[in-house]
């Protein structure tokens, strides 16, 4: 087969249904990565809609080979779709970009993994995590589901899990914290019993395991505020193991030992429940089973 092949429409109709006919040894799946990987152009322009119609007369050039090899990140891809992209964070590494750190971010990596499937692709930050915090990350792969998602977000999604190393034990092995959260100009995030002084935050935890220095904790919060878990783990006289900024003496791992292990949503287009997990890292385990 030649790398590049040129088709004249006849009549109209949909661009994956002509691709279909043009190829008709080929899968539907195989079509539809021609598409997304920028390798159809209708007249001339790149097209990767596969509902895009058709009028006769139009051009359709293919490109059967991809013009660049695909781009793997370095960190898993728990899941893809159309519409959206889930990763496994690592940690260390930035969400979005800074000033000091533009490339290495978990946004510009998956952009440039996008844009090697195809050039049109654009990717979009849906929620964030901070930069030592490891764990399951959501994109948006077109701007209405994130903003669907960004509007929804507490209609939409049902639970957010996390596993975390503190210091010490809490007084009670499970229970839930609720405080009013505000950020000084420093950027400290702290929590108040006063209502209304600042935003409103949920954290429910519970003690799995547990030695003389470091708890092992399930943690889920109804709200996302901004270091939530962070602070409330301190509030707990519990700071996590690694979290010099909220109280923590020891950095047993050389990381925050925080991890979003869970997340579970309704697709705001089709209303699909989708589950996703992440375990958290062996080490976790490791430093707080009793001795």
């Amino acid at each position: 087969m030649k790398d590049n092949l040129t088709f004249k429409v006849a009549g109209e109709m949909e661009l994956l249904l002509f691709l279909r006919e043009c190829f008709p040894s080929k899968s539907r799946n195989y079509v539809k990565g021609l598409l997304a990987r920028g390798q159809v152009s209708v007249d001339g322009r790149k097209e990767t809609h596969y509902a895009k119609e058709l009028m006769p007369g139009q051009t359709v050039e293919v490109q059967t080979k991809p013009s660049q090899p695909s781009f793997e990140p370095d960190f898993p891809i728990i899941f893809e779709s159309e519409e959206i992209l889930v990763i496994d964070k690592p940690a260390g590494m930035l969400s979005i970009s800074t000033e000091k750190e533009r490339e290495n971010t978990a946004y510009h990596i998956v952009t440039d993994y996008i844009k090697s499937k195809s050039p049109l692709g654009r990717v979009f930050i849906v929620h964030r995590l901070d930069k030592e915090t490891s764990g399951i990350m959501l994109f948006a792969k077109n701007e209405k589901i994130k903003n669907e998602f960004q509007d929804n977000w507490d209609d939409l999604v049902t639970y957010r899990g996390y596993t975390a190393v503190v210091e010490g034990t809490p007084e009670n092995q499970s229970g839930q914290v609720t405080s009013w959260l505000k950020q000084t100009r420093t950027l400290v995030v702290y929590s108040s019993d006063i209502e209304g002084v600042g935003k409103k935050a949920i954290t429910n935890y519970s003690t799995t395991q547990t030695n003389e220095n470091y708890s092992l904790m399930d943690i889920s919060i109804d709200t996302g505020r901004k270091n939530q878990i962070r602070v409330h783990m301190n509030d707990l006289g519990c700071p996590v193991a690694g979290d010099k900024k909220y109280g923590a003496k020891t950095n047993p791992l050389t990381r925050l030992c925080l991890h979003a292990g869970r997340l579970t949503l309704r697709h705001p287009i089709t209303g699909e429940t989708m589950d996703f997990k992440s375990v958290a890292p062996k080490a976790f385990t490791k430093i707080t089973s009793p001795k």
